[in-house]
C-alpha cells in the first residue's frame, strides 16, 4: 500500500499530532510514470485496492473523491444524485483554464431534463444507422490519408499524417466545418485540453473557436449545406430553441471533441498491436468484423484514453464503496484504471483480443455515454485493419522507450509516433 492509500474520511494533508501522522492528500492529476505507459498511474491502482474512496487535492486547494473501481464509476456515473453540472459551485475544475463561463454550458455539463433537450437535437447524426451509411466515406477519408503519409516517404509521423486527419476531416465533414482550416481548429483544441496550458493561452483559444464557429454559423444562416451545424441552425436557432450562441458552443464541443479522442486511439492503438505482433496479425488477415470489432473494444479498455474527463458533484449525502460522501463534494471518475479493474474481467492489465471487453467504461456510462461513441466505433474498425494491410510492414521508426507522451491532459496520447515500412 502507497503512502496515498487510507485515507478514507480525511479532510486534512500531512499532519502529525503526537505519534500519529494523518495520511497525505496527494495531489490530482498525477502522470503516468510505472513501468509501461499503456498503464495509469501506479497510485490510482493503490487506490483501487484499498477500502473506500481516495481524497486528493487539486490545482486550487479543493478536495475531492477519486472513484478507481470498475462498479463503483459505473454506480456512480448511473446515480441520478450525481451531477455533472457545469453551474454548481461543487462541480470540480482540474485546472484553472477548465473553468467555465455560464455560456459555455452545453449538454455534456448539463443534468437532465436540459441535458436530454440539447441531447436529442444531436443524436440523429450519431445514431448506428446513420455511423453505418457513413463507413463508405470514412473507407474513403482512410484510404486518403493513407496514400498522402505513403507519397510523404518514410519515416512518417503517424499522428500528423494519418491519426489526427482521419477523425479531423471526418468531424468536418459530419459538422459542417471546412476542413481547410483543421490546422486552426486542431491547435485550439489541443490548448482547450491540456491541463497544463497557461490560463491566457487557453482563453485566447477558446475565443479564436467561438469566433470562428459564430462566423460559421451567420454562413450557414446565409448559405445551408447538408451538415449538422446547418440542420441545428435551421431547425433550432431558427425557431429560438437556440440561441447563436449555444449553437457555436455545441459546435465547439462536437469539434473538439470529435477528432482529438479519437485521434489519440488510432495512435494507441496501433502502438499498441506493434508492442504485440500476433494480436497484429489477427487483426490484419481476418475476414470476420466480429474479430475487428472484438480488437477494437479491448483496444478502447486497454488504452481508455479519457484520463482525466469525467468530473461530478454529490447533491446529497450518499456512500459510494462504503465511503460517506457529502453534498457539494466533488468526484472524479478515473475510467482507465476503472477498466484494468479485476472485477471486469480476468488478468485486465494484459491485452488480448479474447478479452470480452464489452462492459468497459471507455466511453463512460448512463445518460452522458459519449455521444460520439458509434462514430469512433468504426472509424476505428475502418482505419486499424486498412492501415495495417496497406502497410503489413508497418513497425515504429524509433526505439520505443522515445516515444513521447502526453503529460497533464483531459485526454492521453502521444504527442508523435514515428513510423516507417
Amino acid at each position: 500500500m502507497s503512502a496515498h492509500t487510507a485515507s478514507t474520511g480525511s479532510t486534512g494533508s500531512t499532519a502529525s499530532t503526537g505519534s500519529t501522522t494523518a495520511p497525505a492528500v496527494p495531489d490530482f492529476p498525477l502522470e503516468r510514470s510505472g513501468r509501461c505507459p499503456f498503464d495509469p498511474p501506479g497510485e490510482h491502482r493503490d487506490w483501487q485496492r484499498a477500502p473506500g474512496l481516495q481524497q486528493v487535492r487539486l490545482w486550487d486547494g479543493t478536495r475531492i473523491w477519486a472513484v478507481t473501481r470498475h462498479e463503483e464509476v459505473r454506480a456512480g456515473l448511473r446515480d441520478p444524485r450525481i451531477s455533472a453540472d457545469g453551474l454548481h459551485p461543487g462541480l470540480p475544475s482540474l485546472a484553472a483554464s477548465r473553468k467555465m463561463a455560464p455560456e459555455e454550458v452545453v449538454f455534456p455539463r448539463m443534468d437532465d431534463p436540459q441535458h436530454a433537450e440539447q441531447r436529442r437535437m444531436l443524436t440523429g447524426a450519431f445514431t448506428v444507422r446513420q455511423t453505418e451509411a457513413m463507413r463508405p466515406r470514412i473507407q474513403e477519408v482512410v484510404d486518403d490519408a493513407l496514400e498522402g503519409m505513403i507519397a510523404g516517404g518514410r519515416p512518417a509521423d503517424l499522428v500528423t499524417k494519418f491519426a489526427l486527419p482521419v477523425p479531423s476531416r471526418i468531424i468536418a465533414v459530419l459538422l459542417g466545418v471546412p476542413y481547410e482550416d483543421h490546422d486552426l481548429f486542431e491547435d485550439s483544441s489541443k490548448l482547450l485540453l491540456d491541463l497544463s496550458a497557461d490560463v491566457e493561452r487557453v482563453q485566447a483559444a477558446k475565443q479564436w473557436l467561438y469566433t470562428y464557429l459564430l462566423d460559421l454559423v451567420r454562413r450557414r444562416e446565409r448559405e445551408p449545406g447538408d451538415d449538422l451545424l446547418s440542420r441545428l441552425v435551421a431547425e433550432r436557432v431558427t425557431s429560438g430553441e437556440l440561441t447563436r450562441r449555444q449553437a457555436v458552443y455545441i459546435a465547439r464541443a462536437l469539434l473538439v471533441a470529435g477528432h482529438e479522442t479519437t485521434a489519440n486511439m488510432i495512435t494507441l492503438s496501433t502502438l499498441t498491436l506493434l508492442r504485440h505482433p500476433e494480436e497484429l496479425a489477427r487483426v490484419r488477415d481476418t475476414d470476420d468484423p466480429r474479430t475487428v470489432a472484438d480488437a477494437v473494444e479491448e483496444l478502447l479498455r486497454y488504452q481508455t484514453i479519457a484520463e482525466n474527463a469525467v468530473v461530478r458533484v454529490a447533491l446529497e449525502d450518499i456512500t459510494i464503496g462504503g465511503q460517506p460522501v457529502r453534498a457539494g463534494e466533488g468526484l472524479i471518475f478515473c475510467l482507465p484504471v476503472a477498466n484494468r479493474d479485476g472485477g471486469l474481467l480476468d488478468d485486465p492489465d494484459s491485452f488480448s483480443i479474447d478479452h470480452q471487453a464489452r462492459g468497459h467504461v471507455a466511453f463512460g456510462y448512463g445518460i452522458h455515454q459519449c455521444l460520439g461513441q458509434n462514430l469512433a466505433r468504426a472509424e476505428l474498425q475502418i482505419a486499424l485493419p486498412t492501415l495495417l494491410r496497406r502497410l503489413p510492414g508497418l513497425r515504429l521508426a524509433v526505439p520505443f522507450e522515445e516515444i513521447e507522451f502526453h503529460g497533464k491532459r483531459v485526454t492521453f496520447g502521444a504527442a508523435r509516433l514515428p513510423v516507417t515500412w
